[in-house]
């Protein structure tokens, strides 16, 4: 009985960006994508999401501006 509990808990806040990374960047695998998507919240990946391409253009940004010298 508690593999069925394990398998209906949330996943941790670890597990949803590394979830949210590897979509970004198309490598997700389809056990874990089944996985988020029967147990994840669909607002905590939106934030994670929106967190990351914040967190990745402003990285993008700073090494061209460290690059262009300006």
């Amino acid at each position: 009985m508690q593999d069925k509990a394990d398998k209906k808990k949330s996943p941790s806040i670890i597990k949803v960006v590394f979830s949210v990374i590897a979509a970004a960047f198309g490598v997700q695998s389809s056990k874990n994508s089944e996985r988020d998507f029967t147990t994840g919240n669909v607002l905590v990946f939106i934030a994670v999401a929106i967190l990351f391409t914040f967190l990745f253009v402003m990285t993008i940004i700073g090494v061209v501006s460290l690059v262009l010298g300006t």
